[in-house]
């Protein structure tokens, strides 16, 4: 008898040739699972992980960051516009540079979104203790900085051994290509380790499959929410996530057709219909609009699809108003199909949504109610086309204005990506989205700092579309070193700098909750310690050009038209810097329609907080928990 082939390499060598020969496959089409390995070399992974991507070639791609959690949001953005069937890895140093990868993480699993982590350890044999950057904690001998990855991470396995990295990379693999239980994986590599060799089982490196299954409902459930939807007067859908990483917008659309439910949709949903269907109306919840949150107030009937009502979406929990309501929610998710006392359906979005427009076969809403739903459709569009509109092309813009002319000049095939901010809200209320990727808004961690990298992300996932980075100046304070790496590897995208001079949104819900926008302008400090009215003299725009990137500065609406359409047929990455008016003459996106919880202080001296306390009190009042 043959004794088994076996291959010896590292560690190291070993795991890159494994994720090599990963795949996914759904509805039969098939994608490699991890596409590259982003990477910042330091000791814990330069001479392992490291000389095993050198070694690789072409096998497994390295691409070069500058800032570790940046990284992770790059490798984000790309699975994310990959539908989740193709996700990158990324490998970092021991120390900090393994620390950085948390924030990253936690993004990546809040969204259920892949991303391989491979931080390097410390010593595994302790031969080196305490190692450079290592945390020596007394009281816990195999606790490293890593093990703070493991409250973000969907899977954390630490390799101490040659033969437990087999083990390891499977269930790494498994969760990555799972739609439930996808996120951050972490697999944490002690820097011996990583450079041991192993005699491994050829097996181990052979192409395999991870089938992405496209569950269906129950026949039981299935019925229970027809019954349901048929019963309901005033049915509203609410589009989440799940329908874009199921590829169900078709089914969507077919269902809304069939049944004339209006579909609203929450930031990861938005562009689950296009925006010129007459069933789509828009945003929900705290960014919503006037009209899906007027439909929310009065729904008997809420049917959730992909979607895992966050507070935004429920206008923590004041939204669902109507005494009666009732949910139903399709999601691949248990956990978040049970929610809201909801019947729960627990299946692939888009074969649940096929499955309910075949059950639910010449049923259709009332005429009255449709015709409502359309016309308050219509009257929102007035007031969106009014806030993107302006005086004359010789103005200084508003931030609304900005998308407004943005909105001018973008087709289907342009991709809009957006965390944090201001921006969100107006994006979410105002945008016109006019395919299923388009509209990009990182809204379940809102984390700045990520719209640079996860353009670089979309754009390497969709080389062939036009890919705009929003951002305001806080945010891109906070990590532009991407820009860095888009020139260095000639990756096309457009950073929109929105200049207002401070934390517009924060500054907003401090003077809404009592606090009187205190911290959140930047402006020159006075010796009394208070802040003037003059603004820093910081220029974003030279700062994006001393990193490489080619610069367009916007002075009027005029100018920014045409900077943006520059910006659009650019050959290499580029820049749109505009400061924005902030006069409360300028017409602005809407206010907000309806609440969100921010706790206010219960006692207070100062007679803006006061106020803020008895606001909050009465929105408060209305708060429901749906059993």
């Amino acid at each position: 008898m043959n004794a088994p082939t076996t291959r010896r390499l590292t560690v190291a060598q070993a795991l890159v040739e494994f994720l090599a020969h990963q795949y996914t496959e759904r509805d039969g089409r098939r994608h490699r699972l991890i596409s590259a390995c982003w990477g910042i070399f330091g000791h814990g992974n330069v001479a392992g992980i490291g000389q095993a991507l050198l070694e690789s070639g072409d096998a497994l791609p390295y691409l070069q960051g500058r800032n570790e959690q940046a990284m992770v949001h790059a490798a984000v953005g790309y699975a994310r516009q990959c539908d989740r069937l193709s996700a990158q890895a990324v490998t970092t140093s021991i120390g900090p540079g393994a620390t950085n990868l948390v924030t990253g993480a936690a993004l990546a699993t809040v969204n259920r979104l892949p991303v391989l982590l491979l931080p390097g350890d410390v010593f595994a044999t302790r031969s080196a203790d305490p190692v450079l950057q290592q945390l020596e904690v007394p009281s816990a001998g195999d606790v490293s900085v890593n093990d703070a990855l493991r409250p973000v991470s969907r899977y954390f396995d630490r390799v101490t051994r040659p033969e437990a990295l087999i083990p390891a990379a499977l269930q790494a693999v498994r969760v990555l290509a799972d739609p439930v239980d996808t996120g951050a994986v972490t697999l944490a590599l002690p820097q011996d380790v990583q450079a041991e060799a192993y005699d491994w089982p050829e097996e181990f490196f052979a192409d395999r499959v991870w089938r992405v299954a496209r569950p269906a409902p129950d026949a039981g459930a299935l019925a229970e929410a027809v019954h349901a939807i048929r019963g309901a007067r005033r049915p509203l859908l609410i589009a989440g996530g799940g329908v874009h990483h199921s590829e169900a917008e078709e089914a969507l659309r077919a269902f809304a057709d069939a049944t004339g439910i209006p579909v609203a949709s929450t930031q990861a949903g938005k562009g689950s219909l296009r925006h010129d269907h007459p069933a789509d109306v828009g945003g929900i919840g705290h960014t919503g609009t006037a009209t899906a949150d007027a439909l929310a107030r009065e729904a008997d009937l809420v049917i959730g699809v992909g979607t895992r009502y966050t507070d935004f979406t429920t206008a923590s929990s004041t939204l669902f108003a109507a005494p009666g309501v009732r949910f139903v929610n399709l999601n691949i998710a248990p956990f978040d199909a049970h929610k809201l006392g909801a019947a729960s359906l627990v299946a692939d979005a888009r074969a649940g949504l096929e499955a309910l427009t075949g059950a639910l076969s010449g049923h259709r809403v009332a005429a009255a109610y449709e015709a409502g739903y359309r016309a308050a459709k219509e009257e929102w569009e007035r007031r969106v086309d009014a806030a993107y509109g302006a005086a004359d092309d010789s103005v200084r813009p508003s931030q609304t204005q900005v998308l407004g002319a943005l909105d001018g000049i973008v087709d289907d095939t342009d991709v809009i990506i957006n965390a944090a901010g201001s921006l969100p809200g107006d994006l979410h209320k105002l945008w016109r989205a006019r395919s299923r990727r388009q509209y990009h808004l990182e809204y379940g961690y809102s984390c700045m700092g990520y719209e640079i990298p996860a353009a670089i992300g979309v754009r390497l996932a969709a080389p062939d579309r036009p890919v705009w980075a929003l951002v305001g100046d806080g945010t891109y304070l906070m990590n532009p070193t991407e820009i860095v790496t888009a020139v260095q590897e000639g990756v096309n995208i457009t950073v929109v700098i929105v200049q207002n001079h401070g934390y517009a949104s924060i500054g907003g819900l401090s003077e809404a909750t009592g606090g009187e926008r205190f911290g959140t302008a930047y402006r020159f400090r006075a010796g009394d310690g208070t802040y003037t009215g003059a603004p820093l003299p910081v220029d974003l725009a030279a700062n994006a050009a001393s990193l490489g990137m080619d610069v367009l500065r916007a002075a009027t609406v005029g100018e920014l038209r045409a900077a943006l359409l520059k910006a659009r047929g650019a050959n290499r990455p580029t820049c749109v810097y505009v400061e924005t008016e902030t006069a409360d003459t300028v017409p602005g996106a809407p206010d907000a329609q309806a609440w969100w919880d921010v706790p206010v202080a219960e006692t207070a001296t100062r007679p803006a907080a006061v106020a803020a306390r008895e606001a909050y009190d009465r929105h408060a009042a209305g708060r429901r928990r749906h059993l």
